[in-house]
């Protein structure tokens, strides 16, 4: 089987983790590409639930090597408390997980200012909803090449250097009318998770390729999804990295000859979280009753997601930049009890009929979604393990969203669980 990667194809939420947790059966190295702790990935397996918001999904799985690749922006101590949580369960990360040192690190400066950047953005009431990670001022420290990297940690000189960039950030959140933070508490604080962190940081670059050419089948996983990519989503509500496919390079080191297919996942619905343009959301009760039926809260934040009907256009758009070979479809049985169904195909506004998402965000939010409706199934889909053993009407559905998007069908998701995903026609 040739590597594959992984890309959410809407606004990210799209279950990214547990299609990973599928496919990594199958997978020697499982690799995160993008993103920081504002991501998370919720897998299910039996009664257990695992929430991982920095290590690939494949941790799961003992005999799979993870890697948390080059374009991530790392919080030390989020990372240190996902790797002790998981030891806790009795899933040792030790031997098995990389850091790249050429990741850039996150540090209390960076969410100190992304909470006081984004606290000034929402009393003049431009918030774009970040989740105050600090994801978006250290991916600012990178691109201004003054940042951290995760094999700085290991310098003799680290500790001063770190506090040198504390104070200097305390200069910019004095003018953001923030408290400053103490330097030296903040060395204090990283120092322990330094010492825990130093066996797992490597050279992921060679790792990679040296596995890749010995064969090793590699997963690369993305964070996020391709309409909150800095480039391509709807800027500027978006992330501070690129979840679509071109960004997996750039950020594992790995050339694009290493990737031999790219898997869309995308909802069988639409969320997002956060501001910004959301063409199908619905402010009813259909739109509450998929929230809670689908358990639509941030596995981040726990914020409520805003939900609405599957957007076509946006599915379009995705296949386009991405260059997606197949779908993979979740939560349809989300649907179960809905009817009628209806699915966005193009946009208006102005009198004009838009086919493909517009790059203008003000624009996008004045779109209205041109519906094409489809009958529902009105019966469990969740027992089901095989494409064709579905009701004719969610046949028939997923099949017009493959049609309208222009991408076939690979895998299908009707519940939570691993049982509940199944390969169609790959």
């Amino acid at each position: 089987m040739p590597n594959a990667l992984l890309v959410g194809a809407q606004w990210g939420d799209e279950g990214k983790g547990k299609i990973v947790d599928f496919l990594s059966r199958d997978a020697d190295v499982v690799v995160r590409y993008q993103g920081g702790s504002n991501a998370g990935h919720t897998i299910e397996i039996g009664a257990e639930r695992y929430i991982l918001h920095l290590i690939p999904s494949g941790i799961l799985y003992p005999d799979k090597t993870c890697v948390i690749g080059n374009g991530l922006v790392i919080d030390p101590l989020a990372l240190v408390k996902e790797i002790k949580e998981l030891e806790q369960r009795g899933i040792s990360a030790h031997g098995r997980l990389h850091v790249s040192d050429r990741a850039h690190a996150v540090f209390a400066h960076h969410k100190a200012l992304d909470s006081a950047q984004e606290a000034l953005s929402a009393a003049s009431g431009a918030s774009i909803g970040t989740t105050q990670r600090g994801i978006g001022p250290a991916y600012t420290d990178k691109t201004a090449r003054q940042g951290l990297r995760m094999g700085d940690l290991l310098s003799p000189d680290f500790e001063t250097r770190l506090e040198q960039h504390v104070a200097e950030s305390n200069k910019a959140l004095a003018a953001l009318g923030a408290k400053p933070l103490d330097p030296r508490a903040v060395v204090a604080e990283i120092r322990p998770a330094v010492e825990f962190l130093r066996p797992f940081i490597a050279d992921t670059v060679v790792l990679l390729n040296e596995a890749c050419k010995r064969g090793r089948q590699i997963l690369l996983e993305g964070a996020q999804g391709t309409m909150l990519d800095v480039d391509f989503g709807t800027y500027p509500y978006v992330t501070s990295s690129n979840p679509t496919s071109g960004g997996a390079c750039v950020g594992t080191g790995l050339p694009p000859q290493a990737i031999g297919r790219v898997i869309g996942v995308i909802k069988a619905y639409t969320t997002r979280v956060g501001e910004g343009p959301f063409p199908t959301e619905l402010f009813d009760a259909t739109g509450e009753r998929i929230r809670k039926t689908g358990r639509e809260f941030g596995a981040t934040t726990g914020r409520p997601r805003r939900c609405g009907w599957f957007d076509a256009v946006v599915g379009r758009y995705a296949a386009l930049v991405n260059g997606i070979d197949s779908w993979a479809v979740t939560k349809l049985d989300v649907l179960d009890e809905l009817d009628p169904l209806r699915v966005c195909v193009a946009y208006e506004c102005d009198g004009r009929r838009y086919d493909t998402v517009p790059a203008c965000a003000a624009l996008l939010a004045r779109c209205r979604p041109v519906y094409q409706d489809f009958p529902g199934w009105k019966t469990s889909t969740s027992a089901v393990t095989r494409f064709q053993d579905l009701p004719v009407a969610a046949r028939s559905y997923v099949e017009a969203l493959c049609d309208l998007t222009g991408v076939p069908l690979g895998i299908l998701s009707v519940g939570p669980q691993r049982a509940s995903t199944f390969r169609v026609g790959l």
